[in-house]
């Protein structure tokens, strides 16, 4: 039986949150920012070329405009549900 949009996210969150009543998210967390920020280091430069002071500079701004991209494709969708742009 497949399951509807709504009962899939209903299933995840009550998967996440058993997950979360045994384990310790601080942990998650650091691993999946740090994962996060090698990626944008591999994107910057993906040959370590750059002094680490330039590397973690550019490393800054790639981050910065990846959560200013995030923003925006928020509240462009906020903005949508809202039919603001009728």
């Amino acid at each position: 039986m497949a399951l509807s949009p709504e009962q899939r996210s209903q299933r995840a969150r009550i998967a996440a949150l058993a997950r979360w009543a045994h384990e310790d998210p601080t942990a998650n967390a650091a691993r999946a920012q740090a994962g996060l920020r090698r990626k944008f280091e591999n994107e910057v430069d993906p040959d370590r070329v750059l002094p680490e002071a330039e590397r973690a500079r550019r490393t800054e701004c790639a981050w910065r405009a990846h959560l200013a991209r995030a923003a925006f494709a928020s509240a462009k969708a906020r903005r949508a549900r809202s039919g603001a742009d009728e």
